[in-house]
């Protein structure tokens, strides 16, 4: 065992290596008997690809370059395609992100346009496709501009002939409702076809806030009844709503304080424990009913198993095997359950279930160790005491190495990462750009700050209008904890975090003298320009529950707001930020940076040509993890070997 400083540790975990293992699969669903699911290319420019795996267990990607299936209805998207087999051959729908149009694809063909493109705004986008073969049709979200600002938009549910005689006219589109609603979710259509389901809220409210469930009866020729609502409200929020193949109606509603399912606005398996998530995307999954009357669901405290749950006893029968975290994507055929799951030793991998054998095993995406898994990190679950006595959880990831060990006096530098949301949370799971910094010798401790998921709505609520206070002071308490119980170097301490984690990064720089440095990542720096028009219509009133409306607490806004107290910041830091990114846009960094100026605060800036929120390509990945290395190099004394030099200006 080799004796080395922290943070000099050679590692075979290179930034190159972290970049191209970034984003994980996502959509699962079944085309006739196979499995299909999107899944990450950063080292094509970032797009998603089609991947099907046939029956034969061969996996193959069925678009190629430049194809990209995403969407971007309200900005962070939703389900991008569907599918069915049609004439002994799959049918495919999906949406292209250049363009933003639905496609028709038939396997030995190329993919034929459905609709569209506006030159409004921000044009026509489309999520959460569902086929109707027996009408022609595509049922789907639209999403459309009316104007050039974000807000200039509706939203309704809408029907795209799939023979694509709405290629180039608007008109044959066929609205399904009004947009009475400001947000919709696709519909989800009963057994017998006579009655749709879907998922409605209005600004200020975000969907974890607040949700309608809403159905409507559907006539013979597609056509649907007055809407009425069923279920949820302003302080109730329903996160998915099916139906059982018996014509039960099925949902997942926070009322009890925890997303719990109900059948018939009965509770089926009433626990403390979450059933349901935030809906940040459109098509999200956490349940599936299966023909025989169970259900798959995706449930879990702190952490989220995929179980089958009876719904005639609540009990509920978890897989088995290594998986300890599965994302919130479902999808069921015959007496097969088909998920995403990950482990701290392993990255996302699709995962099938089968109910009659309860064996459960890898059908694509598997992972595959690129180094020795000797050198991955060895994280802990732990809880803190916060302010007021109040419980902080979080992962602590300890500098590993298998061949280095620091001298016995010296305490190691830890980074605190703040998650991205702010209503979200951190999942424990191997992640190769942790594993890029605790490989060398740097800690790395992922802070699920009050308003974070997964604890239950008062949890999630503790954020309410004290954004830029309770994530602040819980990551901060993480980390001076870690530093009183002798974890950590309390003089090398850094903060780090993008988009709300961003914010929150920055705010900790202006309020607290925990840190050394810190990196900020595509973030919110001035909340009164972004609540007033620098942002997406989907978050544009969120700071409403965060900090308080603007019209009655405008002093609030500028009090928190990093960018009105950029003479507060002594700490170097770096900012990160794609020039693309319509979200938390640069505008914002570059008013920061603006107030900055003389200030004799060494830091550095990179933008990114093509990257949106949130960075996708490789290349982008690579320069800001090696960037960020290079930052803590020099403010914590670290000597990483083979490791260009940020230049840091004042």
């Amino acid at each position: 065992m080799r004796t080395s400083a922290y943070g000099s540790w050679p590692s075979p975990i290179d930034a190159a290596l972290a970049a191209a293992h970034g984003g994980h699969p996502e959509y699962v669903g079944f085309v006739g008997d196979e499995a299909w699911w999107t899944e990450p290319r950063p080292t094509e420019s970032g797009r998603r690809t089609l991947v099907r795996r046939r029956t034969d267990g061969s996996e193959e990607s069925v678009l190629p370059a430049p194809w990209n299936v995403r969407t971007r209805v309200i900005e962070y998207g939703g389900r991008p395609w569907t599918g069915a087999v049609q004439d002994g051959q799959p049918l495919v729908v999906f949406v292209n992100f250049t363009d933003q149009r639905l496609y028709r694809y038939d396997p030995g063909s190329e993919p034929r346009p459905l609709t569209p493109v506006s030159r409004v705004g921000g044009g026509l986008r489309w999520a959460e496709p569902q086929l109707r073969p027996d009408l022609g049709e595509v049922w789907c979200v639209l999403e459309e501009f009316t104007g050039e600002g974000p807000g200039d938009v509706r939203r309704v549910l809408a029907a795209v002939p799939l023979d694509g005689s709405a290629a180039e006219d608007r008109g044959a589109v066929r609205e399904l409702t009004d947009d009475r609603h400001r947000f919709v979710s696709g519909p989800r259509v009963s057994p017998d076809g006579r009655t749709a389901a879907w998922l409605a809220w209005d600004h200020p409210r975000m969907p974890w806030d607040g949700t309608e469930l809403v159905v409507a009866d559907v006539a013979d020729d597609g056509t649907f009844g007055e809407p009425r609502i069923v279920a949820g409200g302003p302080e109730e929020s329903i996160a998915q709503v099916d139906w059982g193949f018996d014509g039960s109606l099925l949902y997942a509603s926070d009322r009890t304080g925890w997303w719990n399912l109900y059948r018939d606005h009965r509770p089926l398996c009433p626990r403390e424990e979450e059933f349901g998530g935030p809906l940040w995307k459109l098509g999200q999954r956490w349940f599936a009913p299966l023909e025989c009357g169970l259900i798959a669901v995706v449930h879990g405290r702190g952490a989220t198993a995929l179980g089958v749950l009876d719904p005639e006893t609540g009990e509920v029968v978890d897989a088995a095997g290594p998986w300890t975290e599965f994302a919130a994507t479902l999808a069921v055929h015959g007496e097969r359950i088909v998920g995403v799951g990950a482990s701290p030793r392993s990255a996302y991998e699709v995962v099938e279930l089968d109910t009659r054998t309860g064996r459960a095993r890898v059908v694509g995406a598997a992972h595959d160790d690129p180094v020795d898994p000797a050198h991955y990190p060895e994280p802990q679950i732990r809880t803190f005491t916060g302010p007021d006595g109040r419980e902080i959880h979080a992962h602590i990831y300890p500098p590993h190495s298998p061949s280095c060990a620091a001298p016995g006096d010296e305490l190691p530098p830890y980074v605190i990462w703040a998650h991205g949301g702010p209503t979200s949370r951190a999942a424990l799971v191997l992640d190769l750009e942790i594993a890029y910094f605790t490989s060398r010798g740097i800690g790395v401790a992922e802070v699920n700050y009050g308003g974070s998921t997964g604890h239950g709505r008062e949890y999630r609520n503790r954020l309410r209008e004290q954004w830029g206070v309770v994530d602040v002071e819980d990551c901060a308490a993480v980390a001076l904890a870690l530093a009183a119980e002798g974890t950590a170097d309390r003089a090398r301490l850094a903060v780090r975090g993008g988009s709300a984690g961003g914010w929150t990064s920055a705010a900790s720089l202006v309020t607290t003298d925990v840190y050394a440095c810190g990196t900020i990542k595509y973030p919110v720096l001035d909340l009164a320009n972004w609540a007033s028009g620098e942002t997406h219509d989907f978050e544009s009133r969120y700071l409403e529950t965060l900090v308080g409306p603007l019209a009655e607490v405008p002093a609030r806004y500028t009090e928190r707001s990093p960018v009105e107290h950029a003479d507060r910041i002594t700490a170097p830091f770096l900012l990160l930020q794609g020039l693309a990114d319509v979200i938390c846009p640069p505008v914002q960094c570059e008013r920061l940076l603006e107030r900055m100026r003389g200030r004799q605060v060494p830091h550095a800036y990179l933008a990114f040509e093509g990257e949106g929120h949130g960075f996708r390509r490789a290349d982008t990945v690579i320069r800001a993890l090696e960037a960020e290395l290079s930052l803590y190099a020099q403010v914590f004394g670290l000597a990483p070997p083979g490791i260009r030099t940020l230049e840091l200006t004042k």
